[in-house]
């Protein structure tokens, strides 16, 4: 059995997910609009959460303390399209949209504060 001495990076573990929702969402079907609704109300609650100014350690945090109320916001937004409902999908893909706001992601990666500015 395979010892790993590199503890999980909990954010690297969220973004491969987040990305994940990302793809899914783009080759989603039929429902793909109902989803595409979804999201964008995901990530509107999300700002709402989160405020102003944030950090991708605090978007994962959130993430980390469940989804839970994504499903709910779902269910409201599209009551009609269950398949607009799958949290894999649509949350991940609306954390993965809103991790483009932190403050320390630039460039598709995570930065150290300051070295935005120096790209």
């Amino acid at each position: 059995m395979a010892r790993y001495s590199r503890p999980v990076d909990q954010l690297e573990v969220a973004r491969f997910q987040w990305h994940e929702g990302e793809r899914r969402l783009a080759a989603a079907g039929s429902e793909r609009s109902a989803c595409e609704a979804v999201t964008d109300k995901i990530v509107a609650e999300l700002r709402r959460r989160l405020g102003g100014p944030f950090l991708a350690e605090e978007l994962a945090d959130l993430y980390s303390a469940g989804t839970d109320w994504c499903l709910m916001l779902a269910m409201a937004a599209e009551p009609n399209e269950p398949r607009a409902w799958d949290a894999s999908t649509v949350a991940d893909a609306a954390f993965g949209r809103y991790l483009r706001e932190a403050g320390d992601y630039a460039g598709g990666r995570i930065v150290a504060p300051g070295d935005a500015e120096k790209d």
